[in-house]
């Protein structure tokens, strides 16, 4: 029989997820996002190790990512262009 958790369950499961998250994490329902100044390779590296705490969170909560719609956005006319991964994936960069 499976069981359906209430909602004060999935509250508490999910809220142990930014445990350790540098940047800035916002989570509403379904949807979950990472934010992170990149002005230098120290930025980089952190969204980067937030990225890899996320994954590893996902996967002690036998939970994944849909990364199919996970995206990186690059804002500013300058920004670096780093790439990013979710796992062993590569993330896309929105137009």
């Amino acid at each position: 029989m499976l069981r359906t958790p209430t909602s004060s369950q999935v509250c508490s499961f999910v809220g142990n997820m930014d445990s350790g998250i540098e940047c800035t994490l916002s989570k509403f329902a379904d949807n979950t996002k990472l934010c992170g100044v990149v002005n230098m390779l120290e930025g980089r590296d952190a969204i980067q190790r937030d990225l890899d705490r996320l994954e590893r969170w996902a996967c002690v909560n036998h939970m994944k990512f849909n990364k199919a719609k996970c995206k990186v956005l690059h804002m500013g006319r300058r920004s670096p262009k780093h790439n990013y991964r979710l796992g062993r994936e590569w993330i896309e960069s929105s137009p």
